[in-house]
């Protein structure tokens, strides 16, 4: 387990976890909205009973990519974007909103960083108002 935290590089972690993301989210879809009412309004359970059984193996694949990449992006394991990230893959659509906000806001900038020379580690996160929150010693000096 740890040799996955600690490899070089965290692109193969993200492309895991995108992956297994997409394929958690397309089959809660498919067992929310086919699956289910097949059971109950045609009284037909195969689909529900087959892709439920797959979707809950998948999910418990898709919770431990989920926390090995909250792990390699160094994200605190108790906050609640790691307990959002964990959870996505049981409310249909979540997962895809999840990754889409992962990745603007962790992926995106360790990215980044990784690509600057610094493997491994977490870019700051950008402010909304996209300045530095201070000046420079050279703008404080009047120079």
């Amino acid at each position: 387990m740890w040799a996955a935290v600690t490899g070089k590089g965290i692109r193969p972690a993200v492309l895991r976890y995108r992956v297994m993301a997409f394929v958690t989210g397309v089959l809660i879809i498919v067992l929310f909205f086919a699956g289910i009412p097949l059971q109950f309004a045609a009284g037909h359970p195969a689909v529900d009973q087959y892709v439920g059984q797959v979707h809950g193996f998948l999910y418990i694949v898709y919770v431990i990519v989920a926390f090995l990449l909250a792990l390699k992006l160094r994200m605190r394991l108790l906050s609640w974007q790691v307990i959002i990230l964990l959870l996505a893959g049981t409310i249909p659509v979540l997962t895809f909103v999840v990754e889409r906000w992962m990745t603007r806001r962790y992926i995106a900038p360790a990215l980044a960083a990784e690509g600057n020379g610094q493997p491994g580690a977490q870019a700051p996160v950008r402010s909304p108002g996209g300045g530095h929150g201070g000046s420079s010693p050279r703008e404080a000096a009047g120079s």
